[in-house]
């Protein structure tokens, strides 16, 4: 595995989004969500980061993108609940997000977000230790609103835009 993803957070982001853990090609090269960029996309539209579409299907671009404009430009926060990356959720095993868990109530307590989206229901769940629970507006973590949005890339991209501007406008609009 020749790179891994360097999770840079920043204090008070408007969201930190929690996913369950990398895939093979996200964490080799070294960006969130970019194995399948649709979630990337899905930022874009739902205008949370204004980029050029062509940029963020290009690697390099979108590593720029990811490490020089998410935090500072647009004040958002990417974490993982586990950073082992895998192909896909069935080969995490048991019990392995408890760690995970204390570190991200720990990152939570550190930056402070205005709100914390976990990304798909496996994430929150494993989070939890539960699964009852529907997507959107859950019971908040110290004084950070949390949501939980349907994974980015199975379903309509309409629903998931919706979640995400219902995220932005209750961390606040901010200049950019």
């Amino acid at each position: 595995m020749a790179a891994m993803i360097k999770y840079k957070l920043s204090r008070k982001p408007r969201i930190m989004f929690v996913g369950i853990n990398p895939h093979y090609g996200s964490y080799r090269r070294g960006v969130p969500f970019s194995n399948n960029k649709m979630f990337w996309y899905l930022l874009n539209r739902s205008g949370v980061i204004g980029e050029n579409m062509e940029d963020l299907r290009d690697d390099a671009k979108l590593r720029r993108i990811y490490e020089d404009r998410f935090v500072q430009v647009y004040n958002l926060n990417f974490t993982n609940l586990i950073n082992r990356p895998s192909r896909d959720v069935s080969q995490l095993k048991r019990g392995e997000g408890i760690f995970g868990r204390k570190r991200i109530i720990g990152e939570i307590t550190r930056c402070e977000p205005r709100v914390v989206c976990f990304v798909g229901r496996v994430t929150y769940a494993k989070f939890t230790g539960s699964d009852d629970f529907d997507f959107g507006w859950q019971r908040m973590i110290l004084r950070s609103k949390v949501y939980v949005m349907h994974f980015p890339i199975r379903g309509e991209a309409s629903v998931r835009v919706r979640e995400l501007k219902e995220m932005s406008r209750a961390a606040g609009d901010v200049k950019r």
